[in-house]
């Protein structure tokens, strides 16, 4: 017996239905029902997010071997001008496409016309291939080499090795189950005549896609005939091949639209009740997870309720060209399809032809070669990049961001889980990495809510004040032996042919540039490097000496956990009697980098030699226990996930505290430009805009009452960008740095340094106060504050070539002779294993 209320609460608890519980559902009428069920269902699964793919609608060829009663993209030879679309003009069309925005080639052509008409023959002959799937083979392989967008290929039944060869050069395929219905292939209805309609074949060609591990498309055509039970069988068909690979990427419901000059020009079309009930009853089998699409373009005036119904997809829509299959039709403009959108709650973001769930699990649907592509073209949850915005270099905000930062939302609005865990984060609650995932997978509404959320936690904690400090970036030598994968900084046997030549700067080097950014007002020199095969403990012990010596009161802030923890173990000693050393030699601060992703999963392939998550907290900790304070950083937008970023964000969290030593939290996005990972398409290309600013939004949020100080990095983020991150939880903007290098080598445009004017100025433009502070957040002297404004041109760095020992950064100072002048002459000491070089120098500072 029928009982709807059981059906209802099985399918709440996330339970799928069986087939006979589906096919029960043919006789029950009552639509309201099903759709209220099936909207919970698609908001679990998909949040108030609906997808479509921005793309080219390519019609290959209208030639078809089989006669579709409804059909009017299938013609005879005589009604056409040519039998196959010119290569050339498919690129084309295709490079028009890109420029608007399109990632997307949709391949659509008739089944196997060669096998019915000798101009197809002919004409495949006459361009070198043996069938029409060859051609389409070469299409795909040039759309994706010479365009950048991905293949989406509709090329009916196909067998194994069919299938396999288009692989290499398409993201997905897919092919219209229509009806599982072999009554529909019987004379008198739609599918007779049509030898491919046969639904056991096009069913055998969903198995071997699945089998080929392809991100398949498939759905059913409504109103051709069919009963309801008709229906429900071809979506249980539909399942149970899925069930069997996961390939299923979507299921399309598609109405039935009547076309004049065919078989079925007056036949009846279904009516609205008649699709929301279809769309429903498919969310209901298929469950929260599934995405089910409904063509926008098919049910004009009508959209909200599609939405309303269960769907979570638009499917394709292109900005300039027609649905060649219903060009009755038009697509609707994008502009009105985010606006129908948003009627009904939802948000429409832009997707790549294939799924975020198959993008984020690309090693296994694609071939390596389209994986690349796919790398580019996406972000890190899977979504495409719908801008041209990239960390270094300079972008204007991308109209979407900037219309949600700038809207003001209400909390009727936002998702309840949303809600929720930011309410958490107000209290200083608990977090699980499923919270922090969900919020840096926030979209529309939900990311506008997350950003004003982190914008008044930043008010609370900072006021309107925006600090930053004037410092010096020292890095003594680009030589290392490790081999990250995102780095375009060091220089070693495997980076020949990146830019820049190995350098090692001598204690001479380092002493000038911490005097002179004494002189410019700087109150901290930072200092990172490569870690050169020839250096020790030794020799971090040797800077510290060096810059104290120089400056002895200057701010140390050095030396990452990876140096830290080479340099114990070449010294043989604990970490912990380590940074005492470095600590007692006049070190005062560590910066928190070498961190990465603090997710071993994301390290292995990141950087498999570096230190592990355990041992970089363990670091952090040794720190904090001996006095010292540190920064905390995170390096995002490669290879990582929204998950792999949450767990991150709480193991800093967790560590915090327990020890309290975390002065600030500095979001770094990867720079892509001249990355080996990326020239080598292995990786995405640094995080999108949304990305970037949540990032700094959310690490507001988890780090509420814990860490008070959220960081832009100018370098990696530009003006637009820290503009943007002022309005998202930011109350620093860092250093001046005077000397970025590391950003710079890996392809940013965004210079080396920020002067305090330059500073102040973009903060009073954001309607803050500027604040000139030190390392641990205090005021700056005025004495400092005078020099900085006032500050000299810089000189030009020019440093050692590097060597297969290093050079030392010891500083050997002679004593001044009664009578002598005011200046110091100093001996510089330049150590190595085979040698001692002398240099007389005269540092210009007063000897009192």
């Amino acid at each position: 017996m029928f009982d709807w209320q059981f059906l209802q609460e099985q399918l709440l608890r996330g339970e799928m239905l069986s087939d006979q519980q589906s096919l029960s559902l043919t006789d029950f009428d009552d639509t309201e029902a099903l759709v209220r069920v099936a909207s919970i269902l698609r908001d679990r699964g998909h949040q108030n997010v609906i997808t479509y793919s921005r793309k080219v609608f390519i019609p290959l060829t209208h030639l078809c071997r089989d006669v579709c009663h409804y059909c009017t993209f299938a013609r005879t030879p005589k009604k056409i001008q040519q039998p196959y679309m010119p290569i050339e003009e498919v690129l084309e069309l295709c490079r028009q496409g890109a420029i608007v925005g399109c990632q997307e080639a949709l391949f659509t052509l008739g089944e196997k016309p060669e096998l019915r008409y000798n101009a197809a023959r002919r004409a495949l002959q006459e361009m070198g291939f043996s069938s029409t799937l060859d051609y389409v083979k070469e299409v795909a392989r040039r759309v994706l080499a010479e365009t950048g967008l991905l293949p989406h290929i509709n090329a009916g039944c196909m067998d194994a090795d069919e299938i396999a060869g288009l692989r290499q050069v398409s993201a997905s395929m897919g092919i219209m189950l229509e009806s599982a219905s072999q009554r529909l292939c019987e004379k008198g209805m739609p599918h007779y005549g049509s030898p491919d309609k046969e639904p056991a074949r096009r069913l055998q060609t969903l198995d071997l896609a699945g089998q080929a591990a392809v991100p398949f498309t498939s759905g059913i055509l409504i109103g051709i005939g069919e009963t309801r039970r008709e229906r429900i069988e071809s979506l249980l068909a539909l399942r149970q091949v899925n069930t069997r690979y996961g390939h299923l990427q979507e299921v399309i419901i598609q109405n039935f639209r009547a076309k004049p000059d065919t078989l079925m020009s007056a036949a009846p079309e279904p009516d609205l009740n008649e699709l929301l009930w279809t769309i429903a009853v498919a969310r209901l089998i298929f469950g929260a997870q599934m995405n089910i699409q409904a063509p926008p373009n098919l049910s004009p005036g009508v959209l909200p309720q599609l939405v309303a119904a269960g769907i979570n997809d638009w499917g394709g829509v292109s900005p300039i060209t027609p649905d060649y299959v219903n060009p009755e039709a038009p697509w609707p403009q994008l502009e009105r399809l985010a606006d129908e959108t948003a009627a009904a709650g939802k948000f429409l973001e832009q997707r790549l032809t294939v799924y975020p769930a198959y993008v984020v699990e690309g090693e296994r649907w694609l071939d390596d070669g389209v994986q690349t592509s796919v790398l580019r073209l996406s972000d890190a949850a899977g979504f495409a990049r719908r801008d041209k915005w990239v960390p270094g270099e300079e972008h204007g905000v991308p109209a979407i961001e900037a219309k949600l930062l700038a809207a003001r939302v209400e909390s009727d609005a936002v998702s309840p889980d949303v809600l929720d865990i930011v309410s958490r984060c107000n209290e200083t609650g608990e977090l699980k990495e499923i919270d922090v995932t969900r919020l840096f997978n926030v979209r529309g509404s939900d990311f506008s809510y997350v950003v004003a959320q982190a914008n008044q936690l930043r008010e609370k904690a900072n006021g309107d004040t925006v600090s930053y400090v004037v410092n010096r970036n020292i890095n003594y030598t680009n030589v290392c032996y490790f081999k990250c994968q995102f780095c375009a900084f060091s220089k070693g046997k495997q980076s020949e042919n990146l830019r820049g030549r190995p350098y090692d700067i001598t204690g001479e080097d380092i002493a000038g540039r911490c005097s002179e950014a004494w002189d410019r007002g700087a109150t901290e020199v930072c200092m990172q490097g490569g870690i050169h095969p020839d250096y020790t403990g030794q020799t971090y012990l040797d800077i510290v000496n060096t810059v104290r010596s120089a400056t002895p009161e200057m701010h140390i802030h050095a030396f990452s956990p990876l140096e830290v923890w080479q340099g114990a173990a070449t010294l043989g000693v604990s970490v912990p009697t380590f940074l005492r050393q470095l600590r007692q030699a006049g070190l005062n601060t560590l910066p928190g980098t070498a961190a990465e992703i603090l997710h071993d999963e994301v390290r292995a392939d990141l950087c498999p030699d570096k230190l592990n998550t355990e041992q970089w907290l363990e670091v952090m900790a040794a720190s904090h226990a001996e006095g010292m304070r540190t920064t905390a950083t995170i390096m995002y937008g490669h290879i990582d996930r929204p998950r792999h970023w949450a767990s991150h964000l709480l193991h800093i969290r967790s560590l915090q505290q327990r020890t309290g030593g975390f002065t600030e939290f500095v979001p770094l996005p990867f720079v892509h430009m001249e990355a080996p990972m990326y020239l080598k398409g292995k990786a995405r290309r640094g995080p999108s805009f949304r990305e970037a600013i949540l990032m700094h939004a959310v690490a507001r949020l988890v780090f509420n009452g814990l860490i008070d100080n959220i960081q832009a990095s100018w370098v990696k983020m530009g003006k637009e960008g820290v503009a943007a991150c002022l309005k998202a939880g930011v109350n620093d903007l860092g250093g001046s740095l005077m000397n970025e290098s590391i950003t710079r080598a890996a392809g940013s445009g965004h210079g080396q340094e920020w002067a305090p004017e330059q500073m102040e100025a973009q903060i009073h433009a954001a309607g803050r106060q500027p604040r000139m502070r030190t390392t641990l957040y205090g005021d700056a002297a005025q004495e400092r504050r005078n020099a900085a404004l006032n500050a000299a041109p810089l000189s030009e760095v020019r440093g050692a070539s590097a060597a297969k020992n290093q050079r030392s950064k010891r500083l050997s100072v002679v004593e001044r002779p009664l009578g002598a002048p005011d200046t110091l002459e100093v001996k510089w000491i330049h150590e190595s294993r085979d040698s001692t070089v002398y240099e007389s120098v005269v540092l210009m500072a007063a000897c009192n």
